[in-house]
């Protein structure tokens, strides 16, 4: 499942969740609220499912989720656990 909402200079970010497990629902919903309330339409948002596609989550090397990978801007990362922390989670993607 993806977000589109890319423009120029946008953030492209995927995440792996496990089904709808509790950790992926909140990281699911904690960075669509991130991602609305600080890049607006200048992002991208993939979601893939880590049961439903594993060999997607291996050739990325997840071996847990929730994980976030933000692959544009560089440099790359990856953050794992619910996003809860919207002020850590910011800084990490490199909102100003």
């Amino acid at each position: 499942m993806a977000t589109r909402r890319a423009g120029q200079g946008s953030l492209s970010l995927r995440l792996y969740v496990a089904g709808n497990a509790p950790n992926s629902a909140r990281a699911h919903a904690n960075i669509r609220a991130i991602c609305e309330g600080h890049f607006a339409e200048h992002y991208t948002l993939e979601v893939v499912d880590m049961l439903a596609d594993p060999r997607r989550a291996l050739a990325d090397a997840i071996i847990v989720t929730p994980t976030l990978l933000k692959l544009e801007p560089e440099p790359a990362l990856r953050v794992i656990g619910d996003l809860g922390n919207t002020a850590e989670v910011l800084l990490l993607l490199g909102a100003k």
